[in-house]
């Protein structure tokens, strides 16, 4: 084999071979996405890496009084370095980092990508859950500080509520600004990261060898590639219509949230092809799942069923729509042989009426693009939804910033 020959002889992954992503890769992706064995050897080396600076900033939490160290972090975020007296090193460090923007950064496109996000109104959130969230359990190493943490499986509702209120954040036009609540949103759950990683790396039964570093930066960026590529991947399966610009756009955004939430820049996609080819090595690398997937799986498949608690007749059949759609769009992308070992329902009624809908997006869609003044009139339309939707939200749970309920000690079980 050559140098940078694609290897064969790595794993052809579910992920690109089956259902709705094998479509997707076939029409979206570039012709060849394969890495090479010497990259997929590169990427594995960052299964050893974590997040230093925020780390530290964690550490210092431990060594101050409680409850200091977050008040100092909270009032760098909002204030800035000047408004304290005698800010700590790993603070100054980190905050310093932080305002570091990169060359690359173009907020008048994030802000663009966010707008395109933005148009689409509640409609963006379907892939949040449905594939983001239910895709990344397929990655068996990644799950294991979810299982530890109890953070998914004892409280999936919640987890759920909080990481779309995060969403909703970094996605508003104008909020991954320094100091806007975007911005500050990407670096507190940062630091959540560092406080699980914390836990995680304090417990005796963390299998290094089997699970590698937790929350390492490779499942940081598999993360954000979900949040990024496979959003895209799943807004076109379901009908909508991004030009080419638009998704560049929406992948540059996640680019800067990535490197807000300490992504080492040499994981971060710059361009769509660069985002396939990674995808493409995540799957092949780490799309291992195991029995923590399935339970996951099934607390997130229950917290869609809670959609009707306690609202009698009616509230069984809205709950029962809400599990069979919700699984029929995971099943679209995830495909057949992922689905079923997630032990997903299967309804090829709701699979229709998917397809159905996403048929009747992509018309509407293609009225949009033609009609002058349609994009901006649907931009209005959708970032009024997505804010009824988080006052809904905040209605029914605020999201913990400090995350340190989900703390609670669980033990992973062996891969």
């Amino acid at each position: 084999m050559k140098p940078d020959e694609p290897d064969a002889r790595l794993p052809d992954p579910d992920l690109l071979r089956q259902g709705g992503l094998r479509l997707a890769t076939r029409f979206f992706a570039p012709r060849d996405i394969r890495g090479t064995e010497r990259q997929r050897e590169r990427l594995r080396e960052f299964a050893q890496a974590e997040d230093p600076l925020a780390d530290a900033v964690v550490a210092l939490f431990d060594e101050l009084p409680k409850g200091r160290g977050r008040a100092l972090f909270e009032q760098a975020l909002e204030n800035g370095l000047d408004s304290l007296d005698d800010p700590p090193r790993p603070l100054v460090d980190f905050v310093a980092s932080v305002e570091a923007t990169p060359y690359w950064v173009d907020h008048d496109r994030i802000d663009r990508g966010a707008r395109a996000i933005v148009r689409t109104g509640v409609l963006s959130l379907f892939p949040l859950g449905d594939m983001a969230l239910m895709g990344g359990y397929l990655a068996s190493r990644a799950t294991k500080p979810l299982v530890g943490t109890g953070a998914i499986e004892y409280a999936a509702g919640r987890r759920l509520i909080e990481t779309t209120h995060w969403w909703l954040d970094v996605t508003t036009p104008g909020a991954l600004h320094r100091g806007e609540r975007g911005w500050a949103s990407a670096l507190r759950v940062r630091l959540v990261h560092a406080h699980v990683r914390a836990a995680m790396n304090r417990r005796p039964d963390w299998d290094y060898a089997a699970w590698d570093r937790p929350i390492n930066q490779v499942q940081t960026v598999g993360t954000l590639l979900l949040f990024s590529l496979v959003y895209l991947v799943g807004m076109r399966l379901l009908g909508v219509r991004y030009t080419e610009a638009e998704r560049a756009d929406i992948l540059h955004l996640w680019r800067y949230v990535g490197w807000l939430m300490g992504v080492d820049e040499a994981l971060l996609p710059a361009d769509e092809d660069d985002a396939w080819r990674l995808l493409w090595l995540l799957a092949a690398t780490e799309f291992i799942p195991d029995d923590d997937s399935r339970r996951l799986a099934a607390a997130l498949v229950r917290s869609h069923a809670e959609v009707g608690a306690g609202r009698g007749r009616l509230g069984k059949v809205a709950s029962e729509l809400s599990v069979r759609v919700h699984t029929a769009i995971s099943r679209l992308v995830l495909g057949r042989t992922n689905a079923d070992y997630l032990e997903l329902p299967d309804d090829p009624l709701a699979r229709a009426a998917v397809v159905a809908g996403a048929a009747t997006t992509f018309a509407a869609e293609t009225v949009r693009r033609r009609l002058p003044g349609a994009t901006a009139l649907q931009e209005r339309l959708g970032a009024l939804a997505r804010r009824r939707y988080a006052e809904l939200l905040g209605s029914v749970v605020a999201p913990d910033p400090s995350y340190a309920r989900h703390l609670r000690p669980s033990k992973p079980r062996a891969a």
